[in-house]
């Protein structure tokens, strides 16, 4: 193994210079969102009021394939870009398989996640336009810490709604997003309408990331010179997150090989669109043979089991009417430890592309995917976020059936993140303190029947 190369790097001078718009190459472009109040197509001026207009503008540019990356942001990269492409000969060792594993590893950035590559872009935006306070939800807290931390580079007050159940599992998020000077409120929370509707109703909720949206788009909404951020689900999130998979496709030809199939989790789809998208171009426009998987949390099954619709992307119904596979914006998610993972709704391009059969979907219980991270820390050494054990346990379950076939595949993953900040969670697993949790049909197409009277 002395004379394998384990690791691929990028120069800085090789960092890219444009996020890939995959809107441009779709045949069959994402529905338009919807103003809830007209049902009328959204236009970029009527998320002003909520988002930076830059933002606003390259949410629903389909025409520009490439959008230039600005110098300021693109200097922020180098901080800790390129990521490394890591072969996972360890981990192809311990399951016996002919395939060749590659991972993306996200988790060396200064929040150990991918997030901050568009929490950099939209706190600079927010800067450019003038704003002085942002505010947003988290789930886990990686996408909250990253905010926080890129808020204080750019000179930005922040707040941040926590999930509550994530606020109590997860509280050195917490403390890295107080750290950087965040205010960190558990949601749902008193200090909205929206908080006291939800509590109003259900006093012992333990939040979701729909009613921590609610939070923070009504506290951007009813505060000077605020502005709402977002971590995922939205379009011009996983715009910004291609950096990853263009560098991923420059470090894969460094490798000498081409992926047969790219996993990734799944939230909201901001880090398996980073990592997927710039392949899938190849597909559009070659014909190139990929397969795209995106492994969610099978509490939360939006991709295998949710309904395509027009939903709100938060709890009280602030937001615009998206087309996307859902499990119903009054979905209330199991108490999983992949906090990120816990949404109701995919993006609308990620679901458009599933609609087209372009990607498909896996779903995984929550003791198989700490079961492939522990596995994967033990091969590997580096233990990953609960979130990005799903595209692991994905990753596994591809790798056993080429040692069944015998087909050496190339398999590249996203490790969108590292747990040093789980421990608790995977005490609880080593503990046999987790189970998995079953939803019945019934369950789901109950919640579904609120959204066909939208």
């Amino acid at each position: 193994m002395s004379n394998k190369r384990k690791r691929f790097m990028l120069a800085e001078e090789e960092i890219p210079r444009y996020w890939y718009n995959i809107q441009a190459d779709m045949a069959n472009k994402p529905l338009p969102p919807l103003n809830p109040a007209t049902h009328e197509p959204l236009k970029p001026e009527d998320l002003y009021p909520i988002f930076a207009e830059e933002l606003c503008r390259q949410e629903l540019n389909q025409t520009d394939e490439w959008i230039e990356i600005p110098e300021p942001v693109r200097e922020m990269y180098k901080y800790y870009r390129s990521t490394p492409l890591v072969r996972a000969y360890g981990l192809e060792e311990a399951l016996g398989t002919p395939a060749h594993i590659y991972f993306k590893n996200e988790s060396v950035s200064p929040m150990g996640s991918h997030k901050l590559n568009s929490a950099l872009a939209q706190a600079y935006y927010c800067k450019q336009e003038g704003v002085t306070n942002v505010t947003t939800e988290t789930g886990a807290g990686q996408w909250g810490a990253a905010l926080s931390y890129a808020a204080r580079l750019f000179g930005l007050e922040a707040a941040v709604y926590q999930v509550k159940i994530s606020y109590e599992q997860k509280p050195y998020r917490r403390s890295i997003m107080q750290t950087y000077g965040a205010q960190v409120t558990p949601s749902p929370s008193m200090s909205t309408r929206a908080g006291k509707d939800i509590l109003t109703v259900n006093p012992n909720y333990q939040g979701s990331l729909g009613t921590a949206i609610s939070e923070a788009i009504e506290l951007a909404r009813t505060t000077p010179n605020c502005k709402y951020t977002l971590g995922s689900v939205l379009s011009h999130v996983s715009l910004h997150q291609t950096v990853i998979g263009l560098e991923a496709e420059k470090q894969m030809e460094l490798a000498g090989e081409y992926p047969d199939m790219i996993i990734a989790c799944f939230g909201g789809g901001s880090n398996f669109g980073g990592i997927a998208f710039p392949f899938m171009r190849h597909t559009i426009l070659e014909g190139k043979q990929t397969r795209y998987i995106a492994a969610e949390p099978a509490s939360c099954p939006k991709l295998t089991r949710g309904k395509f619709h027009y939903d709100f992307g938060d709890e009280a119904g602030y937001t615009p009417l998206l087309p996307m596979f859902t499990l119903g914006h009054n979905f209330a998610p199991a108490h999983i430890h992949a906090g990120g993972l816990r949404y109701h709704g995919a993006g609308v391009i990620v679901s458009q592309l599933l609609k087209d059969k372009l990607m498909e979907a896996v779903d995984i219980q929550q003791l198989e995917s700490f079961e492939a991270g522990c596995l994967f820390a033990r091969a590997e050494g580096i233990i990953p976020a609960p979130e990005s054990c799903h595209a692991i346990a994905a990753t596994i379950r591809e790798a056993k059936k080429c040692k069944e076939t015998g087909e050496e595949k190339v398999i590249l993953f996203n490790l969108s993140g590292h747990g040093l900040i789980d421990m608790a969670s995977y005490d609880k697993y080593l503990a046999g303190d987790l189970v998995n949790y079953e939803l019945s049909d019934q369950e789901i197409e109950k919640n579904l029947e609120e959204i066909d009277k939208l």
